[in-house]
């Protein structure tokens, strides 16, 4: 009833949905949590829309449809999860194409929320695939499809995406949020411009090499850097995310403040004093004590790279309601920000009572979904950072523009640099090459013009 007493012209119809899929390998073993990469599914969608001046236009999205983050069930093979994934995008590409309204796509997004579960769990069901893959992966899945209808969206009615996000465009966010948003605006909450240039997140996997001295003719030899060393050197890297293990705390403790050390040595080469630490075990913790601990001893042994550790990501299993753990230990150390634990409204407000500090937001997660979470957290005062899910192409183009249109903690994760860098197609290095190129440790957002979600 909402939605037809402000139906507006720039409402869009979904005309048709295209898929395609392409299998990526990755330069090198990415190692997060208990998981190692070294293959996975990469998704383009198209979306062609019409508005209701029966402008027609295409918008793009793109996703890694990423099992091992999304669905780390390694009772199931990465081919079985990886085919169900696919599966699951498609039936979601159904029930967009049969949306029976013209519509803004953040209404889209939430009208279908519980479709995209019941076709989830189907999918699962039909392929007797048990446990069935959890809502984060089903929003993987639904990502693209999302992404692609906020670009065509701005295509099809002359506008940068983020501009249709006020009361020109779209209803107040009382409709999800409640009354205290009445008259309030997704635009509110966001920036009117993309930051002209952001801080790079550098990730360092699980099995990366930290100094050259490790190097060795196992290590690809094609123009990039085999170390951390040698990462710093050339991009000047500055933001540095920690995969540890969760498990053996005197190897997560010596290996976090390794990397503070050496990029503190490699960037003080380069003229540049600024280094922020993050570190994440990927659910791998059975408490949050295991945390509390190895940031005490990182006090002791490196007050220095204590300092600079800017918050702690996911220690704990992504069910809150399993164990319930109280985040306060770790809160008053440093603040503690929850990611696979966050699907939806719902959990957001589960986090909080919960005492988690922040929230990560992920294009993978839906960028209608990251709109909302952004302007709640924002009205609250709770801080967001953005990650990635080593995404290249266009996914990376989405997920930097994502970090540059919002306040986030600091900058934005993007390592498909560093592990998929092949799979960035060559006309899209050439006319972002500010965004695939970190330089001094920044991404340049001057490439991301036009309408829609600034792919040009």
């Amino acid at each position: 009833a909402v939605r037809d007493a402000l139906h507006m012209d720039s409402d869009i119809r979904v005309r048709n949905i295209e898929t395609s899929f392409r299998s990526e390998r990755a330069r090198t073993p990415l190692k997060f949590g208990a998981s190692v990469v070294e293959e996975v599914e990469y998704c383009t969608v198209r979306a062609t829309v019409e508005n209701g001046r029966g402008e027609v236009a295409d918008g793009y999205g793109g996703i890694f449809l990423m099992d091992f983050w999304g669905w780390p069930d390694f009772d199931l093979s990465h081919e079985v999860k990886s085919a169900a994934m696919a599966h699951i995008t498609e039936e979601y590409c159904d029930l967009v194409r049969s949306y029976p309204d013209a519509a803004h796509p953040i209404e889209v997004f939430y009208d279908l929320e519980a479709d995209l579960r019941t076709a989830n769990d189907a999918v699962c069901a039909q392929r007797e695939l048990q446990p069935p893959q959890t809502f984060l992966g089903a929003l993987v899945c639904a990502s693209p499809v999302d992404a692609a209808l906020h670009d065509a969206f701005g295509i099809v009615n002359g506008i940068d995406t983020y501009r249709g996000y006020g009361p020109d465009f779209m209803c107040d966010l009382s409709r999800w949020l409640g009354p205290d948003f009445e008259g309030r605006y997704v635009e509110e909450f966001i920036r009117e411009q993309y930051l002209p240039e952001i801080p790079i997140f550098h990730l360092v996997g699980g099995l990366d090499k930290l100094t050259e001295s490790e190097v060795d003719s196992s290590d690809p030899d094609d123009g990039l850097p085999n170390s951390l060393e040698a990462w710093v050197r050339r991009d000047g890297v500055y933001c540095l995310k920690v995969k540890l293990r969760g498990n053996d705390l005197e190897w997560d403790v010596q290996r976090t403040i390794d990397v503070h050390d050496i990029g503190e040595r490699e960037l003080a080469a380069l003229g540049i004093d600024e280094l922020h630490v993050t570190a994440d075990t990927n659910e791998q913790c059975e408490s949050p004590d295991y945390i509390v601990e190895f940031l005490h001893r990182i006090k002791e042994q490196s007050p220095a790279c204590y300092e600079r550790i800017l918050y702690i990501e996911q220690p704990t299993e992504r069910d809150l309601t399993l164990n319930r753990h109280d985040m306060r230990p770790i809160a008053e150390l440093k603040p503690v920000i929850v990611d696979e634990s966050l699907t939806d409204l719902e959990s957001f407000d589960l986090a909080m009572e919960l005492a988690w500090s922040g929230i990560a937001l992920k294009s993978c997660k839906c960028q209608s979904s990251d709109m909302i979470m952004a302007a709640k957290a924002k009205s609250m005062g709770i801080a967001y950072s953005v990650q990635d899910l080593t995404n290249p192409s266009l996914a990376l183009i989405h997920s930097v523009g994502l970090g540059a249109r919002t306040h986030t903690i600091m900058g934005v994760e993007a390592n498909s640099r560093q592990f998929f860098p092949a799979s960035t197609l060559p006309e899209e290095q050439r006319v972002h090459d500010g965004i695939f190129t970190v330089r001094r440790g920044r991404a340049s957002t001057a490439s991301l013009q036009g309408p829609g979600l600034g792919y040009q």
